[in-house]
């Protein structure tokens, strides 16, 4: 009898083993992203986040600019603000991971489907100006058709 409870924890453990342990990285969800569908095979990584939605722009959940005032401010290529921002989380998050080496300093830019390529374009070179090596952007994984691709 005394051995159930010992089953029951370690039944326990398992499952948040199992349910801890995969291999896929989540990002931030939020309401006013919808994001464009790729089929791009790769996972994403542990990253810094970047967000344009439809009214805010946002680096690891917290506002750096309006969306209003990238579109008014759109003679610079760079967004100062973000650029500080940026600077500011690969000194601190990444140390670790990859401070020496920039090359291997990875951002990825969650968009909305509608946000203006403008916008993007003068995030992704802000990402670059801060001297970020890699950018990616955040895509919904879309199943390809059965007769596609063979």
């Amino acid at each position: 009898m005394a051995l159930v409870p010992f089953i029951d924890m370690l039944m326990m453990l398992v499952v948040f083993l199992l349910l801890h342990s995969s291999d896929v990285e989540i990002l931030p969800n939020t309401k006013q992203i919808t994001i464009p569908q790729s089929v791009a095979e790769l996972k994403p990584r542990e990253t810094v986040v970047v967000m344009v939605t439809t009214d805010a722009l946002l680096v690891n959940g917290r506002q750096i600019a309006t969306i209003a005032e990238l579109r008014g401010d759109g003679k610079q290529l760079i967004i100062e603000p973000l650029r500080l921002a940026l600077k500011e989380q690969s000194d601190s998050s990444l140390r670790a991971a990859a401070q020496g080496d920039l090359a291997e300093r990875e951002v990825t830019i969650m968009g909305d489907k509608g946000t203006p390529f403008s916008v993007l374009k003068r995030v992704m070179a802000t990402a670059t100006a801060a001297d970020y090596g890699k950018v990616s952007l955040a895509v919904i994984q879309r199943e390809v058709e059965a007769g596609a691709g063979a």
